[in-house]
């Protein structure tokens, strides 16, 4: 092991930033205190050392992953980068320094702290992933679906697949209002790119009166002798719900938009127009996805 020095490495919040701290602990043969993003919190009275990110030095920690360790390995530390451990860069370089030790092995040390801290991290970003599969609530907006979460790790990259597969036809986003990200995929091309913020448009009579027809729905089916608080927000956390139109509204059901209440029998139906509270930003233009 290295010699502790009293630095805080800082480098640029991406994860080959980080191979380069990597690289530049074995390169100056000196292990920091903590490793921090620019934008994050700098709570300790260290010397700072800005470390650079260089694309050779990156891809050569990268490459020497799945040939010194493995490559369950290197997925492993990916995917530690993605959650919302604690500390979670010094974590990963301590997990690096016992894989290029260690080897293979060091999958199955299961009693290490640092490796059992950097599995559960993964195991609970995972979980996340998963619930996100059932828990996005797509919104219509004209040619595009439209959708906002507010994950605690970054599970944009785990949960792509799923959604781009599942909606291969369709032109959609997926906002990540925690992590300044979105997802944006149209029929033959998907990408995530930086979005600091969105908000999504007021919905149209349309999509109001579908949101109200799956509200119906699930309330319909449920069963209230069965009816078990407890056991619906261990299986669905209430953190999820702000999103999902199911659990927003008076009694779990939306109220009519005045557009969508029958009309006197004997009044003609006026014509409401549609919501004009808000001026709604656009959605980002798909055609702009990089190639």
């Amino acid at each position: 092991m290295f010699k502790p020095s009293a630095l805080a490495y800082t480098y640029d919040g991406t994860f080959e930033g980080l191979l380069c701290c990597v690289f530049e602990s074995y390169a100056w043969k000196e292990t920091p205190l903590t490793i921090h993003s620019a934008d994050a919190e700098q709570g300790l009275l260290l010397e700072a050392k800005w470390i650079e990110t260089d694309k050779d030095k990156a891809a050569r920690v990268a490459k020497s992953l799945p040939l010194r360790i493995s490559r369950e390995a290197e997925e492993l530390v990916r995917l530690g980068f993605w959650s919302c451990a604690r500390d979670k860069e010094m974590l990963l370089l301590n997990f690096l320094y016992l894989g290029f030790r260690h080897g293979r092995k060091v999958m199955s040390m299961l009693a290490d702290d640092t490796v059992n801290t950097l599995m559960k991290a993964v195991q609970q970003l995972r979980h996340e992933a998963h619930l996100y599969t059932g828990f996005v609530r797509f919104s219509v907006y004209g040619p595009v679906m439209a959708a906002v979460i507010e994950p605690q790790g970054y599970v944009l990259p785990v949960i792509k697949e799923h959604f781009c597969d599942r909606f291969q036809g369709e032109s959609f986003m997926i906002y990540d209002q925690t992590h300044g990200a979105a997802l944006i995929h149209e029929p033959g091309r998907e990408a995530i790119v930086p979005l600091s913020e969105w908000t999504p448009p007021e919905p149209d009579e349309t999509e109001e009166a579908y949101r109200r027809l799956w509200t119906g729905f699930y309330h319909a089916i449920g069963i209230k002798e069965r009816y078990n608080d407890r056991l619906r927000s261990s299986k669905m956390p209430k953190r999820y719900w702000k999103h999902m139109v199911e659990m927003n509204g008076s009694g779990g059901v939306p109220a009519l938009a005045g557009a969508q209440r029958k009309p006197p029998l004997r009044a003609a139906a006026p014509k409401q127009p549609l919501h004009t509270k808000s001026a709604p930003q656009s959605l980002p233009d798909p055609g702009a996805l990089p190639d």
